[in-house]
């Protein structure tokens, strides 16, 4: 009798051991489950399964339409400087063991580059959203490939999706099913504390997409080439809170390689984003409706802008970044077919700029409204830039576009020790500011910016700019006009 008893004892002991194992989330264990291989000899194609139509969700598709409508509310004091987002995982969740670690592997992924495992990760992602501190785990030494997918929560917190391998799309607009959105590729979608990370790889796939026949980009020795029609985005967060991405190498988007749109709380670090020069609107690191974001320590270097910052974001902090070549780092651009535009409190510092078409620049459209203030540009080196300082109020992609009485209301901005070289073919100083609606509240310190090869260019240029230099500039920027325009920007559109 007390033989069986003692094996009732030892039976519930391991019923209960096996139902903690998963369901624990303060233990921080970790495991790795088998990786599937292939047959020796077996062709790595020939028994792929046929590719995943994955059913339509309730979802934007494109960012003309997943853009949040923001209504105009009265603008925060301003802040001495940004709001850091706080590290939601200070422990490096990429290198930490997880509770419960879900290898796509044993969700069928072959992971053998011509496969379509989105099924696989699709089974994955509803596994791992369910647990608390969960890790989907796309393994390293193999090549996923997936459809466009979209990653839906809300999940459990503490996810991380960690990419070690290779993740890519289809080869290219033939390759892209037409079920599916040509506008992005992974969305990440209504999450909270998530994290993505990873030693690997995401490839986009990029070529095929640039050599499409719409919009033309600037090619080599003066000529002009096609570019992307609906090309997509190759990585997108959108309506998700409390987000970490880090450690990865993004290259080669068919568009922008990155883009939070609709999120609040965002910390960036640690990304290698790269695509060739002149491949045409492939932007780094993109943000929009998006408030509270550090981007910090990366590398960039693509055929568009290195960092964008669309309207509707606040509070944005990025620092020790390296841009080239590209398009430099833009605020922009704004205000398009006369809408309304607010940004507010961005630092950027100790970065560096180099062989690129523009520095640090503030574009927008004529016929818009709102503001952009309270920006800082510190710390800067440059080297090679065209235009090292820029505001264009005139942005217009063609020769159609008609001037404008009213525009976005450019003030406080903040250029303090900007150096380096720039190249000749432009001023390395160009303010051109709207005629009715001047750029207010200039300040220029420590700018000293000499040419890369050639002749110093000694006049920069300035149209309705109003500001101050607090330190001899190098090239003297003597156009810039002292005081405070005679019609200030304070009617009801230009307010924020």
């Amino acid at each position: 009798m007390e033989f069986n008893g003692a094996l009732i004892v030892m039976a519930w002991i391991t019923a209960i051991v096996l139902v903690q194992n998963c369901s624990n989330v303060h233990g921080r264990y970790h495991f790795h489950k088998g990786q599937r291989t292939q047959k020796p000899g077996e062709d790595p194609c020939s028994d792929a399964p046929p590719p995943y139509s994955p059913p339509e969700e309730a979802v934007p598709s494109s960012p003309a339409e997943s853009a949040p409508s923001t209504p105009a509310e009265s603008a925060p004091p301003a802040e001495p400087a940004p709001s850091v987002p706080a590290d939601p995982y200070p422990d490096d969740p990429g290198n930490s063991t997880a509770d419960c670690v879900f290898d796509v592997t044993d969700f069928g992924a072959v992971g053998d580059g011509c496969a379509d495992d989105t099924a696989a990760f699709r089974a994955a992602w509803k596994a791992a959203c369910a647990v608390e501190s969960a890790t989907l785990l796309v393994p390293s030494d193999r090549c996923f490939k997936i459809t466009s997918t979209i990653f839906t929560g809300p999940c459990e917190p503490g996810l991380v999706f960690k990419v070690d391998g290779t993740l890519m799309p289809p080869d290219g607009p033939e390759s892209w099913l037409k079920t599916d959105s040509p506008r992005q590729w992974l969305v990440f979608y209504r999450l909270d504390q998530m994290t993505l990370t990873g030693s690997g790889t995401i490839e986009g796939n990029g070529q095929k997409w640039w050599e499409l026949p719409c919009k033309p980009h600037r090619g080599p020795n003066g000529s002009t080439l096609p570019g992307p029609c609906d090309s997509p985005a190759l990585i997108r967060f959108f309506m998700s809170t409390n987000l970490a991405v880090s450690g990865l190498r993004i290259q080669n988007s068919p568009q922008f390689h990155i883009k939070f749109d609709g999120c609040e709380d965002v910390l960036i670090q640690k990304l290698s984003i790269s695509s060739p020069k002149l491949s045409p609107n492939t932007d780094g690191i993109h943000i929009q409706d998006t408030k509270g974001v550090g981007i910090y320590n990366s590398i960039i270097s693509n055929g568009d802008d290195c960092i964008s910052i669309g309207p509707g974001c606040t509070n944005v902090d990025i620092e020790g970044v390296t841009c080239g070549p590209g398009h430099g780092i833009s605020i922009g651009s704004l205000g398009v077919h006369n809408s309304k535009a607010c940004v507010s409190n961005i630092t950027v510092r100790n970065a560096v700029i180099r062989e690129s078409d523009n520095g640090v620049r503030i574009k927008t459209w004529q016929g818009g409204s709102g503001s952009v203030s309270d920006i800082s540009f510190e710390n800067i080196q440059m080297e090679n830039v065209r235009n090292c300082i820029i505001v264009d109020q005139y942005y217009c992609l063609t020769k159609d576009c008609l001037n404008q009485t009213s525009a976005v209301f450019v003030n406080q901005v903040l250029y303090k020790n900007i150096k380096g070289t720039y190249d000749v073919r432009n001023t390395p100083v160009h303010f051109a500011c709207s005629d009715t609606v001047a750029c207010t509240n200039i300040t220029m310190s420590e700018v000293e910016l000499l040419p890369h090869e050639g002749e110093l260019v000694e006049d920069p240029f300035c149209w309705n700019a109003f500001g101050i230099q607090k330190t001899l500039t190098i090239p003297p920027i003597d156009c810039l006009q002292e005081g405070e325009p005679q019609n200030v920007a304070e009617t009801p559109e230009y307010s924020c």
